[in-house]
């Protein structure tokens, strides 16, 4: 895996750099517990304080994706589309309330249960569902309904990105950290004034050892997963929006065919089906 190449990788050139010039990693090991501790416990203090329960779970949840990146692969599109055009071929041949036991009980449809990935992901089952709700509502104006699911959209990803943030928060908080870490050692070094010059060499080398782990850190690691969480998060993104564009495009009058076709062109680039896969796909995809 990339991630696990790009650690190794930072890792080596950075201390094999720092062996190549001739440093010795005396001083770093002797001291990197005790800067370790003060750095990154006050990291985790910072993000306790800031946090909430509902945050902190999210935070935690989200450093999944660190490694496995976005959960939506290509046959989940495709799953979509062929879910969309269920629904909305239904709805053009037998009407909105041909739908109201699907919409209303999701778990128990015997459209939804065909795709379980979808029907597990509980923001795009009701996303779709509560805007099909809106349909039989009367609301078919498209403009309006583009609206409310814009706004449910922006929602759920400002949610989805907190851990991201805390992330982010936290890598520019390291390098602060790792000053204060360094100034408590050069404040122990001026206890020690009177030992000899070696000695006071070696407590101020382990003092910088702080501020050298905090950047370190920071930008080696934190920043970088940062990056990496919310890469991932615009990118599950993009799958909610394929939701938007395919009902949409159903309300502006369009056949499912041509609605599941605009949708195709919100996925991307290096999911997105080809046309004659899309269409060998809803040929074979259960009817409703």
């Amino acid at each position: 895996m990339f991630q696990i190449g790009g650690i190794i990788f930072v890792f080596a050139t950075v201390f094999g750099g720092y062996v190549m010039a001739g440093g010795k990693f005396g001083v770093i090991l002797h001291s990197l517990p005790y800067e370790a501790t003060m750095i990154l416990g006050a990291a985790i203090g910072a993000l306790l304080i800031s946090s909430t329960g509902t945050s902190l779970k999210a935070t935690l949840g989200s450093a999944g994706k660190i490694m496995s990146g976005a959960k939506w692969k290509q046959q989940d599109y495709i799953d979509l589309l062929c879910l969309l055009f269920t629904l909305t071929k239904t709805m053009k041949s037998k009407g909105m309330i041909a739908l109201e036991q699907h919409i209303d009980k999701p778990e128990e449809s015997s459209i939804f249960k065909n795709y379980p990935r979808i029907l597990k992901d509980h923001f795009a089952t009701d996303f779709i569902c509560d805007t099909i709700r809106m349909m039989t509502m009367s609301l078919e104006d498209p403009h309006q309904v583009e609206t409310a699911m814009e706004k449910q959209l922006e929602k759920h990803h400002h949610e989805a990105l907190t851990g991201a943030n805390a992330f982010q928060s936290m890598a520019d908080g390291l390098p602060a950290l790792g000053i204060v870490a360094a100034v408590l050692g050069v404040i122990k070094t001026m206890g020690s004034i009177t030992e000899p010059p070696e000695i006071l060499g070696g407590m101020i080398g382990g003092a910088l050892v702080g501020t050298f782990l905090g950047v370190f850190i920071a930008y080696g690691f934190v920043a970088p997963m940062a990056t990496r969480i919310k890469a991932a998060v615009d990118e599950e993104g993009l799958f909610y929006h394929v939701i938007r564009d395919v009902l949409v495009a159903h309300l502006h009058g369009n056949a499912a065919q041509v609605s599941v076709e605009i949708g195709r062109g919100s996925v991307p680039s290096h999911f997105q089906p080809s046309f004659a896969e899309l269409e060998t796909a809803l040929s074979a995809a259960p009817k409703a």
